[in-house]
C-alpha cells in the first residue's frame, strides 16, 4: 500500500483507482513536504498530517470557483449565486484572500489576470504588477565596491517593496466588466478581517514557521504572532485591515491610492528607509495588454504576456512539443521526462536573457514563440541524451522567485472565464505591515535583476532586460492561462510556485490535452521541474531506484523535492463545470454555483 501511495502518484490510471486511494493520499502526504534533501532520495516517508479542505471533485451547472482557501471559494460561490458574474466573484475572492491567505493573498502586492469575455467573445489580460518607485535606482542593492549587498535589503523590510497594484487592477476590472456594486464585493473580506476566522492546521504551521520574520516589526508581530506558539483553533482578527477595506469599499481605487491610507503608506516608507511616495501611489496605473494566443493540437491557448515570462515560454515549449507524439512516450516515462527537461532548459535559458517589462524593453515575443524557432530547438534535442546547461545558451543566469503566489480560477454561467495569479512575492512579502492599516507589503523589488552581471545572494546573475528602472515592472513567472476548444471553455489553469509555475502549467496542459486525463488524474500526476540553472532535475514526492538510475545514466542530477506548486483548474465537460483544489495545499478548495 505504501509503495502504491508513494510511487503511484506517478500516474493513477483509472478514475476508480483514484477514488479508492484519494482519501489515503490526501490525508497522508503533507507532513513529509518539509523534507528536501541535498542527497539523492529514491523514496520519502509518508506520514499522517493535514486533512485537505476538499474531499472530492466539485461539479456545477452554473459556474465554478477554485481558490487556495475554502473561505475565498465560498465567497466567490456566494457572489455567483447572488447573480454576479465571474468578474464580480474574482474581485470578491481577491479581497477575501488578502484576509484569509495573508502569506500570498494581498492588497499590498500585484499580479495578472487573463480573461475570456462571452459578450464580446474576446480575450483580455490586465497587468496589475507592482512598479519600482520613482526614487529606485539600478544599483540600489549594491555596496560601494559594486558587490551585492547581502543584508536582505531586496527581500525584507521597507526598501524591498514595489508600488502595489492589486486594488487598482481589481478596480479596473470592475469598471470594465463588473455587474454588482463594488462595496458589496468587499463585504465578506471586511467581515472576516473584523470578526476573524479559525486558523487551520496548515496556516498554523506556516505562522509558526515564519515566527522570526513575522516578529521583527511590531505591527506585524501584533497581528500574526499574537498567539505564538499555539495558533491552532485560534482566530486571526485583523481590525486595522477591516477598516482599510471599509475605506476601499466606500471610495474605490482612491481609498487606497489617495487620502489617509496613501498617506500612511508613504509616511511609513519615509520613516523607515522605504521609497514609495504619495506620487508613486497616486500615479500607479494597471495596463490592459493583449494576451498571448497560440494553438496546440486543436486547442486555443490564451495566456499572459510580458512582464510575465510564463506565457511566452508556455507557447515556446508547446511549439517544440508539437513535433512529438507525447502520448506514445508514456506519461512520466524516462523518455518523457528527458524530453520535458531538455525543452525546459531552452525556455528558461531564454527567459534569463530576453524577458522583461515590455514598456521598457523590446521583448522578442514573435521570435521566441515562432514555430521556426521551436523547430530549431527541436533539432537540437536528442532523446536519451542530456545537454549540459552551460552549453544550452551562453548568457546570464536567471533570478529566483518566491514559491508564494496564489492562483484562482472562476467560470460563470454566462460563459465568462477568469484565470488570475497575484502575489506578495515571498511568503508574507516584505514582513512589513503598514502602521494602522493592516496592509502587508510585498517584497517584489527582489524580482528585478538587482545586480546585472554580478552574483546576488543566491549566486545567480541577472539580465539587463530586467534591471531596476523607476516605474518599471519586475519580471514574473506567473502564468494564468485559459484553454478554449471549439469556441468554448476547455479548461483554465494556473499555480503558485515561483519559477516552477511555468513548468507546472505546462504539465497541466499536457496532462489534459495529450494524455486526456480527467481533472483528478491531471491534479494528482507527479510534476517535474528544470529551470536551466541550477542544472538539477527536480521530481516531486519520490522516485523509483530504476527510474533514478535511468535518468542518472542520461546525465541528470536528480533531486526529490517537496511540491511547491498548486494547480487550480476548472474544466467544462458538455454543460457541466468541474473543479478541484490541488491537494498540495490542504486549504485549497473548489465549489460550483447553484443559481439558475
Amino acid at each position: 500500500m505504501v509503495k502504491q501511495i508513494t510511487s503511484g502518484l506517478k500516474m493513477l490510471q483509472t478514475k476508480n483507482l483514484l477514488k479508492k486511494y484519494t482519501a489515503i493520499i490526501l490525508c497522508c502526504i503533507f507532513v513529509s513536504f518539509n523534507i528536501l534533501s541535498s542527497e539523492p532520495i529514491h523514496s520519502i516517508s509518508i506520514d499522517y498530517g493535514y486533512t485537505p479542505a476538499q474531499k472530492e471533485i466539485a461539479y456545477g451547472e452554473n459556474g465554478m470557483i477554485t481558490t487556495q482557501h475554502f473561505l475565498a471559494t465560498h465567497v466567490g460561490e456566494k457572489i455567483l449565486n447572488k447573480g454576479g458574474n465571474a468578474y464580480d466573484a474574482s474581485i470578491a475572492i481577491a479581497f477575501t484572500l488578502a484576509v484569509v491567505l495573508p502569506r500570498a493573498g494581498n492588497i499590498g502586492g500585484g499580479g495578472f489576470m487573463v480573461i475570456y469575455d462571452q459578450d464580446t467573445q474576446k480575450s483580455y489580460s490586465i497587468d496589475y504588477r507592482e512598479k519600482a518607485p520613482q526614487l529606485s535606482q539600478r544599483d540600489m542593492y549594491l555596496q560601494e565596491n559594486g558587490s551585492f549587498n547581502n543584508q536582505k535589503l531586496s527581500t525584507f523590510g521597507y526598501l524591498s517593496s514595489g508600488v502595489p497594484g492589486t486594488v487598482a487592477g481589481l478596480w479596473e476590472v470592475h469598471k470594465k466588466f463588473g455587474s454588482l456594486p463594488w462595496e458589496m464585493l468587499l463585504e465578506d473580506a471586511i467581515y472576516y478581517a473584523k470578526n476573524g476566522f479559525l486558523i487551520t492546521d496548515f496556516m498554523a504551521d506556516v505562522l509558526y514557521e515564519y515566527n522570526e520574520k513575522l516578529s521583527y516589526f511590531d505591527e506585524t508581530k501584533a497581528i500574526f504572532q499574537k498567539n505564538y506558539p499555539n495558533f491552532k483553533d485560534k482566530k486571526l482578527i485583523q481590525n486595522d485591515l477591516a477598516n482599510t477595506l471599509k475605506i476601499i469599499a466606500n471610495k474605490g481605487r482612491d481609498g487606497f491610492y489617495k487620502g489617509e491610507i496613501a498617506k500612511k503608506i508613504s509616511s511609513a516608507m519615509k520613516d523607515n528607509g522605504g521609497l514609495i511616495s504619495l506620487y508613486d501611489l497616486e500615479n500607479y496605473e494597471p495596463v490592459w495588454r493583449e494576451p498571448l494566443q497560440s494553438e496546440y493540437r486543436g486547442a486555443q491557448i490564451i495566456t499572459m504576456g510580458p512582464p510575465s515570462s510564463g506565457g511566452v515560454h508556455i507557447i515556446q515549449m508547446l511549439n517544440i512539443l508539437q513535433n512529438y507524439d507525447i502520448n506514445a512516450l508514456g506519461h512520466n516515462s524516462s523518455d518523457y521526462i528527458n524530453l520535458l527537461t531538455e525543452v525546459m532548459k531552452h525556455a528558461y535559458a531564454d527567459r534569463s536573457k530576453y524577458l522583461g517589462d515590455p514598456d521598457f524593453y523590446d521583448v522578442p515575443i514573435n521570435k521566441l514563440t515562432s514555430p521556426l524557432y521551436a523547430k530549431t530547438i527541436f533539432n537540437k534535442i536528442k532523446l536519451g541524451t542530456s545537454l549540459n546547461s552551460s552549453k544550452v545558451l551562453p548568457g546570464m543566469y536567471m533570478d529566483d522567485e518566491s514559491h508564494e503566489t496564489t492562483h484562482f480560477s472562476v467560470a460563470d454561467k454566462y460563459g465568462n472565464v477568469i484565470s488570475s495569479t497575484y502575489t506578495l512575492n515571498s511568503t508574507f512579502g516584505s514582513g512589513v505591515v503598514i502602521k494602522d492599516t493592516g496592509i502587508l507589503m510585498n517584497n517584489e523589488m527582489d524580482d528585478f535583476s538587482a545586480a546585472p552581471g554580478i552574483p546576488n545572494q543566491f549566486g545567480l546573475l541577472g539580465a539587463k532586460a530586467n534591471e531596476i528602472v523607476p516605474f518599471k515592472r519586475p519580471l514574473s513567472s506567473m502564468t494564468p492561462t485559459i484553454v478554449m476548444k471549439d469556441g468554448k471553455l476547455f479548461f483554465t489553469t494556473g499555480s503558485p510556485g515561483g519559477s516552477r509555475i511555468i513548468s507546472a502549467v505546462l504539465q497541466s496542459i499536457l496532462n489534459i490535452i495529450d494524455f486526456e486525463m480527467n481533472l483528478e488524474e491531471a491534479t494528482f500526476a507527479k510534476r517535474i521541474h528544470h529551470q536551466w540553472q541550477p542544472d538539477i532535475l527536480e521530481i516531486e514526492f519520490s522516485i523509483s531506484e530504476n527510474m533514478y538510475e535511468e535518468l542518472e545514466s542520461i546525465g541528470y542530477k536528480v533531486k526529490v523535492s517537496k511540491p511547491l506548486t498548486c494547480i487550480q483548474t476548472i474544466m467544462l465537460n458538455g454543460n457541466t463545470f468541474s473543479g478541484y483544489g490541488d491537494f498540495r495545499r490542504p486549504d485549497a478548495y473548489a465549489s460550483g454555483a447553484i443559481n439558475d
